[in-house]
């Protein structure tokens, strides 16, 4: 059963040596999310699931020990998913989203389960991303979720979709959705308007929306904003 959850963006720019000079643009939504993931440690599960948006090709799961790279965005950094001690199990390289959060994972010194990652995304439908989601909760007594994903890429001019009146619209029902843990609202995303709108994080969120099904969680939004004109938001559920 799902027992705590947290939701973080996963621009590879919150990884500091990626963002260079403009590093400190994103240090409140690091401090957030370094917040959330406190709370899926407090919770003490006994297997952390990690679930991110990917290419298809990249769609699947990932075993603990799984590694990923930052010398795509000019960096040389190597980060693996999981504990210290875990083995390397596979040489599939974790798509990006997946490799920010064993980034994040990494700086906070994460110690306490068993991980897994989970790699979805377009075209998954709402209904699949839900029935992912609910045998997901089925793995172990207590899971938890750290949920990888962006809201709209379309809030300013200079965003990777320009301008959409939409975004800000959208952003805004996404972060109270998640702040409120509302999984009805999450399963109801418009999936085509998310699309539109790059929104990444859609299936990633109706997925927990799914594996939340059977839970009574408290939401509590800790971050939301649209640096570079993409939606952040950092919330967690207990």
């Amino acid at each position: 059963m799902l027992v705590a959850a947290a939701v973080c963006p996963c621009p590879p720019l919150l990884v500091r040596p990626v963002a260079a000079g403009a590093a400190p643009e994103l240090d409140a939504a690091r401090a957030a999310c370094t917040d959330a993931l406190g709370l899926l440690a407090a919770a003490r599960p006994d297997r952390l699931v990690v679930v991110g948006p990917a290419k298809e090709s990249e769609h699947g799961g990932y075993a603990e020990g799984a590694p990923g790279s930052f010398r795509g965005f000019g960096v040389d950094i190597d980060v693996r998913l999981g504990r210290p001690e875990a083995p390397e199990l596979s040489e599939r390289p974790l798509p990006a989203s997946l490799a920010v959060a064993a980034w994040l994972l990494e700086r906070t010194g994460w110690a306490d389960a068993p991980i897994e990652g989970l790699a979805v995304g377009e075209p998954l439908t709402p209904e699949r991303c839900i029935e992912i989601g609910r045998d997901v909760a089925a793995r172990a007594e207590r899971v938890a979720l750290l949920v990888m994903g962006d809201a709209s890429a379309c809030r300013t001019l200079k965003a990777p979709g320009y301008l959409d009146d939409r975004a800000a619209p959208f952003d805004a029902s996404v972060a109270r959705a998640l702040g409120e843990a509302d999984v009805a609202a999450l399963k109801s995303l418009d999936t085509e308007l998310a699309y539109e709108l790059l929104a990444s994080g859609r299936a990633p969120w109706q997925v927990l929306a799914g594996a939340a099904e059977e839970a009574d969680l408290s939401g509590a939004l800790l971050y939301e904003d649209a640096p570079y004109g993409v939606g952040y938001v950092v919330a967690t559920w207990s």
